[in-house]
């Protein structure tokens, strides 16, 4: 099969379309057939050798946890699925090493769910990591309606799922973002502020006691955020380990069916949308990369399938 790899630690450079095997599947996997792909800065970080004290990286590596695809094999036992079955899932396993840049990929069952009728592979693919990630960051801080939320980084792709989540919950949502995305975050439940330098004082406008919670999807905020949080307010972060230290709960997202169908109920109901900012074939997985990694996108940035 074809797969997008690479077999040393750097920048998008050490991209490379190579030949590797069909992988194996294994009793309680599915094969699937890869539509779509979504490009996650934990992809590039991983790449980089950012994450090498966490996780075991077994080269050449395949990038990628985010997919869409097709059902075209199932190990022993797994009545969950069918050959034909349209699938998406958040595919991080313990071991860097056989990712999603790639015509076919192996999953266990138990992170696979049926893919949203209502949702194009290039959403679909575009949902699992963002979607699990904001509704994990929901879950740990406990809003509840009424309460009012503090989002940094709501132009993002966490954060754009995350005023969606909350909003629809009856939670009040003060969303940061650059200019020219807040009519965005408007129409998605969110009070737009601008993010930088004075923060504190726009948020104090529309919150003059503080905020009851605060979910940080960028990192470099802390201090920001300690200001605006009521006395007993809670926080959490995707990007800024230092929290734990700070009172706060640092997020790293679990795979899971049970938690993808969550998500899935919401998008089939019309309460959840998926924003895609720029797709590219997947040979040209560098270039997602750096349009990824410069970070200016008005939502995710999705792979298709090979186009040569």
């Amino acid at each position: 099969m074809k797969a997008m790899t690479y077999q040393q630690y750097g920048g998008p450079e050490v991209l490379q379309q190579a030949p590797l095997p069909i992988p194996k599947v294994s009793p309680g996997a599915v094969l699937i057939r890869v539509k779509a792909a979504g490009v996650n800065p934990v992809d590039w970080k991983i790449m980089g050798g950012h994450l090498d004290s966490l996780m075991d990286v077994n080269f050449p590596v395949v990038p990628g946890w985010d997919v869409a695809g097709i059902v075209e094999a199932v190990g022993f036992d797994t009545p969950e699925f069918s050959v034909g079955d349209e699938v998406f899932s958040y595919g991080r396993r313990d071991t860097i090493q056989g990712g999603t840049f790639a015509e076919l990929v192996a999953l266990p069952a138990a992170i696979v769910a049926h893919k949203p009728a209502n949702l194009s592979w290039e959403q679909a693919a575009a949902l699992p990591l963002t979607g699990l990630t904001a509704q994990r960051s929901l879950d740990t801080l406990g809003v509840t309606a009424g309460q009012t939320l503090l989002i940094h980084n709501g132009s993002g792709s966490v954060g754009r799922t995350a005023i969606q989540l909350a909003a629809q919950e009856g939670v009040r949502v003060i969303a940061t973002g650059s200019v020219k995305n807040h009519a965005r975050l408007r129409e998605l439940g969110a009070i737009a502020v601008e993010y930088g330098s004075g923060l504190v004082e726009r948020v104090r406008a529309e919150a003059p006691e503080g905020v009851d919670a605060v979910a940080d999807f960028i990192g470099g905020v802390l201090e920001d955020t300690l200001a605006l949080l009521k006395e007993n307010g809670r926080h959490a972060s995707i990007a800024d380990a230092s929290v734990s230290s700070h009172g706060g709960h640092y997020v790293w997202v679990r795979p899971g069916t049970e938690e993808l169908v969550r998500l899935s109920l919401l998008v089939e109901d019309g309460s959840l949308s998926v924003d895609v900012a720029q797709t590219f074939p997947m040979q040209e997985a560098a270039r997602a990369f750096e349009a990824s990694m410069s970070g200016h996108g008005s939502g995710k940035v999705v792979l298709t399938e090979f186009s040569n």
